[in-house]
């Protein structure tokens, strides 16, 4: 029998890194809030790698840290090593990778969610939502109680109906063991809702004490780490190192004689996988000539002998796995903790969302993070944000926050759900942004503080102090165009010994520093009048004067894609009754519904003659 155990203004189902940024964000914002886990000790949980960040995934947690989320100020706390991947490349794919204390990360996030006033931390599985009158209600709970709420976040990342796979053993279960979250899709599929049937996995775990270090490359962390959140203060650094190995023909001829006994190729798994980050079946299949593959060594925490052998997921039979495992340099003895496993589950089609992540045909439901066929803790905490902000919006009569592609990577992930779809688990990579080099992790604070602060996450002297840092480089801008340097010995001896041409008379400081030889610090003796910037300042006037030209050009490109962006079309448009529109594009806009004519031009499978058909009805209709 059901009873009424609580009323709030929302209800977060799931505890992961999508929910607890949904939770943090509808509490802070004012809202009476309740977040649901199946159990206490997985709040924050990284069953895959225990790390933050990553290439485009740093960029996420950056832009997460401008809008007023936790991860970034989590990673901070609790991480243990800390790289900024690509250095040899570009400013714009520069991004930040973190090496986290795994349990430490779980108790700082379990710690916060009990301390944020507004909000309730409950374990119990939530198996039905309440509908009346055709819209979300609240929920129910496996042990018999009833909450309810006018908003429901689902954040149920991979526990949905969820299996776990190694070899021939399935198991009914979540991810490290938890119990799944029965009885939830089904209902969500009576109600009409587009569910899908996903797939990830995990690598093996050892003990450190049956590794050999001296046989892999040792991988230590920056000699000066830079901190994920823009307000971190305190000094972060590495406490730990980790390793890379490889496979070899060994590891390779035994995993290839047992395909047949891989669930992958003998018709167990059904989910769909993660291109982007596969299994080492997969890649051997994929790749059959390549002669090896990294394996990464990465430590769990300080606390643990435990190793994470990151890029040998898979779902072979122990037995296999701890036979290709001791073929690894390093990994001669090892002694396996924690055999890998694949991992099924339910989850939703995004183009059932809108750009609010809210559901378009069930009032009062939002997706966040795997729920919504994505891949990843950082795309699933900036996920868990954006829901968490526009519920408590919505309950308050308040406009949405809508982030869209050209305002950063958060804006790209989003539209790419409810515009394209996703046919396999999701993943941001820098070149899924087309202003890169406009959105880069380094001026997340510049791009999205400012709309942090406007609904309410971001305080007012937060706001100031962004405001003050980049009027200084604006400033500092200014001085170097209009500050000359006379030629000398010793400024051309700089120059020759940097590779680039000497002055002759004198040179502006700006020029001198667009060189791509050049950098800010070296221009320091021959600067009497430089001001004593921080470096974050000074790292802004080096990209800014550098890349000007690239950086007007791409925003030229994002004013052109504002201008279709303006160009609204109306909810209720009948494109069925548009003559010349292919049927193709008839059915995908009359099924995304797009809130713009920039929007519909990204739908998969509406042409630019689609568009043009489109425009031409619009004018007809305006006149």
């Amino acid at each position: 029998m059901e009873f009424l155990a609580g009323e709030y203004q929302v209800a977060v189902v799931g505890a992961g890194h999508a929910g607890i940024e949904a939770a943090l964000a509808a509490a802070r914002l004012g809202c009476k809030t309740v977040v649901f886990t199946i159990n206490l000790d997985a709040v924050g949980n990284m069953p895959c790698n225990p790390a933050i960040g990553g290439t485009g995934k740093g960029h996420l947690v950056r832009e997460l840290d401008a809008l007023g989320g936790e991860m970034g100020k989590a990673a901070d706390a609790c991480c243990i090593q800390y790289r900024m991947l690509n250095r040899g490349k570009g400013p714009a794919v520069h991004s930040l990778r973190a090496q986290a204390d795994r349990r430490r990360y779980q108790t700082y996030m379990k710690h916060t969610l009990e301390r944020q006033e507004n909000l309730d931390l409950v374990q119990d599985t939530v198996v039905a939502l309440g509908i009346e009158h055709g819209r979300v209600s609240g929920v129910v709970t496996a042990l018999g109680a009833r909450y309810l709420a006018q908003v429901v976040i689902l954040a149920t990342g991979t526990y949905l109906d969820a299996v776990t796979i190694t070899g021939s053993c399935i198991t009914p279960s979540g991810p490290d063991g938890m119990h799944p979250a029965t009885g939830l899709s089904e209902q969500l599929r009576r109600l009409g809702l587009p569910m899908r049937r996903f797939k990830t996995g995990t690598p093996p775990r050892v003990n450190r004490r049956s590794i050999d270090p001296a046989r892999m490359e040792l991988q230590p962390g920056d000699p000066q780490p830079e901190p994920f959140s823009f307000s971190t203060r305190k000094a972060v650094y590495n406490q730990a190192v980790c390793y890379l190995t490889y496979t070899n023909g060994e590891t390779h001829r035994i995993i290839r004689e047992n395909l047949d006994r891989s669930p992958l190729y003998d018709g167990t798994i059904q989910g769909v996988g993660p291109r982007y980050c596969p299994s080492i079946e997969t890649k051997l299949v994929r790749f059959p000539d390549k002669p090896r593959h990294q394996v990464f060594v990465e430590p769990c925490g300080l606390d643990t002998e435990e190793m994470y052998l990151q890029g040998l997921s898979s779902s072979l039979p122990l037995e296999v796995q701890i036979a290709m495992v001791r073929t690894i340099a390093g990994l001669e003895h090892a002694q396996l903790m924690r055999p890998a496993y694949a991992i099924e589950y339910d989850c939703i089609d995004p183009l059932a969302l809108l750009p609010t992540l809210a559901c378009k045909h069930l009032p009062g439901l939002y997706g966040a993070g795997q729920f919504n066929g994505t891949s990843g803790y950082e795309e699933a905490a900036v996920q868990g944000l954006v829901a968490g902000v526009n519920a408590a919006l919505a309950i308050q009569g308040r406009p949405p926050m809508i982030i869209t592609r050209d305002m950063g990577y958060i804006g790209a992930l989003i539209d790419d759900l409810v515009t394209k779809g996703t046919d396999e688990p999701y993943r941001i990579m820098t070149s899924r942004s087309e202003y890169r080099l406009l959105h880069r992790q380094d001026n997340a604070d510049r791009r999205l503080t400012a709309i942090g602060a406007k609904v309410g996450l971001v305080n007012p002297a937060r706001l100031a102090e962004v405001e003050e840092k980049y009027a200084q480089v604006d400033r500092e801008i200014r001085r170097l165009e209009h500050t000359g340097v006379a030629q000398s010995q010793a400024l051309n001896q700089m120059l020759t010994q940097a590779s680039t041409a000497p002055v002759s008379g004198s040179a502006r400081l700006a020029d001198l520093l667009r060189r791509p030889q050049i950098h800010y610090a070296d221009l320091a003796p021959f600067d009497p009048g430089r001001p004593n910037l921080p470096p974050a300042v000074a790292g802004q006037v080096e990209i800014q004067l550098k890349y000007a030209g690239y950086l007007v050009r791409q925003q030229q490109q994002v004013e052109e894609f504002r201008r279709e962006e303006s160009r609204p079309l109306p909810p209720d448009l009948d494109y069925n009754a548009i003559g010349g529109l292919r049927l193709e594009a008839r059915q995908k806009l009359s099924q995304i519904r797009p809130a713009s004519v920039g929007q519909a031009g990204r739908i998969s499978g509406v042409s630019p003659a689609d568009i043009g058909v489109l425009l031409i009805y619009l004018e007809q209709q305006k006149e």
